[in-house]
């Protein structure tokens, strides 16, 4: 009898799972609109639960009913059967008894550590609620030409169902549920009390998935590659402030540990994504993102009917509309930087004038403003990114993100430094250099801190209160404590993702490293904000905001990329800086294109080494290397077995 191949055993496991039942543990929440129409109820829900064969999901639902006896929110959930086909659909990559990582089987379930029938902990609660939103968010449409009961919401082959309901407006959000005492657990663990150690990123992982446990890591690691930074930087400020030829040590420091931490950071990256499976996991195919239109064609990759837009238009929407509104933009940042200037004039004059207590303390407003300023700008300036990529059109997420942040990333850049770049390089005014870095530094933090995660914590409380008091009055069949959790989740917060949290610590990197040799203490600044930002943003992932859905990645994207250009710019500045100070002028009397030249050289030595040092440092450790380099050959000789079993069995023939 011939052996059956992989895709024959997950048609008999398929088949196995229609008689397949299990308790119904809910996992994820579906809100639909007020007034939806049953019949587009009764559709969705039986495309939810109708067999893989027949297109389905094939997972579990159960309606809650609210207490206006109305049922517009869904429990689904899937028997553990379903959710293990589902890891090997997906892709997940776990650890097997020989301690190697390998893209999990159905087949050869038994092969990997922890696994056990009776287990239904193999598969953490996150990667259970990702399975389940990538079968939902694959349901595509057949023949149906309209979402039953919307005649304007229009469907064709292959679009995704859940993606058009979520455009209609029919369907109001998706979100995973909170696990009460994992949740419990990990708070006490990651913020639950004050402590000198690593986070519990491995838990971390488990429970928000490897994009926020990754983000988690950074902040960590990048917080301790900041001491040595901050150790150096304190005697520094202290015992040579004016002295700008001790500096150049410090500097030098400053471009060579940049460069390190960024390529060391790579090697821990690709350690804790080995150990989590994503490092293995296979890039999936990439559908259309929800928000994109176009009139109907054939797709020449998949053959699929989907939306085509000419890129020609989107090309003139980007130069011709995104690219003048991003400079204008740009221009207002600088007047506004003008502006900010001649209050700095005021308040220098108001001092000479006065001589007082009050007017020294005057001559730090303008600062304060301005960074105030620069933090609203930042925010109005992103929902206008935002609106503009959107309308650009772009067909994949990625495409989409890479233009967001590459239009985000500018301005930010232009609006934060711009006039530190001005103070240092047109009116060479290191004093007010030093003050202003100081200010910006200082207030951004504490406007992040307190807009980020302080006020919405204080809103979710009081939230929180007031529904607690509706609730206790509610008569009702289901848990009660179940109803009560799904009304209080609904109402929080959506988290975005980890954009906003890696922008400010891109911008906290440049003002450590840009203008380091004027102020070292900025070093300082970032360790305290930092080790509160952590608790912070704890407290935010567990208390403010929705259970986000884990989202499987190997590294921190496009923004590895980002620091890596803030350090080669940071090496450019401090060069300068350098060369500007009077000691350094002192050793060229006589010829200023000399004093350039050398600069010049100095400046081009230091990329060098540090393109060398990035060359040099792997990215991967030795061990990582060969262990993937074994599994590529290992599934090469695979690949060649099955050749050959097939060109035997076709000779037979």
């Amino acid at each position: 009898m011939p052996e059956m191949t992989s895709s024959q055993k997950m048609a008999e496991s398929w088949s196995f799972l229609d008689t397949f039942e299990s308790n119904f543990t809910p996992l994820v929440v579906i809100e639909l609109a007020k007034g939806t129409k049953k019949e587009t109820i009764e559709w969705f829900t039986k495309r939810i639960v109708d067999k893989k064969a027949n297109g389905g999901a094939q997972l579990l639902v159960k309606p809650l009913v609210t207490e206006k006896g109305e049922e517009t929110i869904y429990l689904v959930g899937a028997s553990p059967l379903r959710l293990l086909l589902g890891a090997e659909t997906v892709g997940l990559v776990k650890e097997c008894n020989d301690n190697s990582m390998r893209t999990f089987t159905y087949s050869s379930r038994k092969t990997f550590r922890d696994f056990a029938d009776d287990n239904h902990n193999f598969l953490t609660m996150a990667e259970c609620q990702y399975i389940i939103k990538h079968e939902l968010e694959n349901l595509r449409a057949k023949d149906e030409k309209m979402i039953p009961g919307y005649p304007q919401a229009k469907l064709y082959p292959g679009k995704s169902i859940v993606r058009r309901l979520l455009t209609s407006g029919i369907l109001v959000q998706i979100f995973p549920l909170h696990d009460r005492e994992e949740l419990k657990k990990l708070r006490h663990s990651w913020y639950g009390r004050v402590k000198v150690g690593y986070q519990p990123l491995d838990e971390i992982r488990c429970y928000f998935g490897e994009t926020i446990a990754l983000y988690f890591g950074f902040l960590e690691y990048f917080t301790f590659a900041l001491i040595p930074m901050a150790v150096i930087g304190i005697p520094y400020y202290v015992f040579a402030w004016e002295d700008y030829d001790k500096y150049v040590m410090f500097a030098t420091f400053n471009l060579l540990w940049s460069t390190v931490i960024l390529e060391v950071w790579k090697r821990i990256c690709a350690i804790m994504t080995y150990r989590w499976g994503t490092l293995l996991m296979k890039r999936q195919f990439e559908e259309p993102r929800p928000g994109f239109h176009g009139v109907l064609g054939i797709n020449p990759v998949t053959g699929r009917e989907e939306p085509v837009y000419s890129s020609i238009k989107r090309q003139i929407r980007i130069y011709l509309v995104s690219l003048p509104f991003v400079c204008l933009c740009l221009y207002f940042s600088l007047y506004v930087m003008m502006i900010y200037f001649d209050l700095e004039q005021w308040a220098l004059d108001y001092h000479e004038e006065n001589e007082s207590n009050f007017s020294s303390l005057m001559l730090f407003v303008p600062s304060i403003i301005y960074a105030v300023v620069i933090e609203i700008m930042n925010r109005i300036y992103r929902y206008a990114a935002e609106f503009l990529t959107s309308w650009e059109n772009h067909r994949l997420e990625s495409s989409y993100q890479n233009h967001l942040i590459l239009k985000v990333l500018v301005f930010n850049f232009l609006n934060c430094f711009a006039s530190l770049f001005y103070i240092a390089f047109v009116l060479f005014d290191m004093k007010l250099l030093r003050q202003s870095l100081a200010t910006l530094l200082i207030t951004s933090q504490i406007l992040n801190q307190f807009a980020e995660s302080l006020l919405p914590y204080w809103l979710q409380k009081r939230h929180k209160k007031r529904m607690k008091k509706r609730m206790s009055s509610l008569k009702t069949d289901t848990d009660l404590t179940l109803v009560e959790q799904i009304n209080l989740e609904k109402e929080m917060g959506t988290y975005f993702g980890t954009f906003d949290d890696y922008l400010e610590l891109f911008l906290q990197f440049g003002y450590v490293s840009l203008f380091s040799c004027v102020y070292p203490l900025a070093a300082v600044f970032a360790v305290l904000n930092n080790i509160t930002e952590i608790y912070s943003d704890a407290l935010k992932m567990c208390r403010v905001y929705k259970r986000p859905f884990a989202e499987p990645t190997a590294n921190i994207g496009v923004w590895q990329l980002a620091f890596e250009t803030m350090s080669v710019i940071s090496v450019v500045t401090n060069c300068i800086l350098i060369g500007m100070s009077p000691q350094v002028n002192a050793l060229f009397p006589d010829s200023k294109m000399d004093l350039i030249l050398t600069v010049a050289l100095v400046e081009h030595l230091l990329l060098a080494i540090k393109f060398i040092m990035a060359f040099v440092i792997p990215d991967k450790p030795r061990d990582i290397q060969i262990k993937l380099a074994k599994l590529e050959f290992e599934s090469l000789e695979a690949l060649k077995q099955q050749q050959m079993k097939l060109a035997a069995e076709s000779l037979k023939e």
